[in-house]
């Protein structure tokens, strides 16, 4: 199994930018990708981007295409997510998530995820 630990939400100003990381525990976690998703409230939990083991292929929502950025460090079980340009549409808990396929470029299950963190952008 997979643990994942999100961090580094908070409040911040449109047009400001906030990193988000995400520590992962497993023996297995440098084979699996890793994804972002985020629920606003009142709707559904909605993916926001996704990374390979190998960090190589990189997927991302159309309304984040541009803003964010996700990135991987393996050595440090670690995934993170650089949030630039922010929109008040962007407030939402961000949730880690793994899945076992190494799977991003097409709907797939996603095994793990974590507790999430809330992110809040100020207009």
């Amino acid at each position: 199994q997979v643990q994942l630990v999100e961090s580094g939400g908070g409040l911040v100003q449109a047009g400001g930018s906030l990193r988000l990381s995400c520590a992962a525990s497993g023996r297995s976690f440098s084979t699996y990708a890793m994804g972002w998703f985020r629920q606003a409230p009142g709707k559904e939990r909605v993916f926001v981007a996704g990374i390979t083991a190998s960090g190589r292929v990189t997927s991302y929502a159309d309304s984040v295409k541009g803003r964010f950025t996700i990135s991987r460090d393996n050595a440090k079980n670690t995934s993170y997510l650089q949030m630039n340009g922010l929109k008040s549409e962007d407030t939402a808990v961000y949730y880690c998530a793994v899945n076992r396929d190494n799977i991003v470029l097409r709907p797939v299950n996603w095994n793990y995820w974590g507790q999430g963190t809330q992110v809040t952008v100020s207009s």
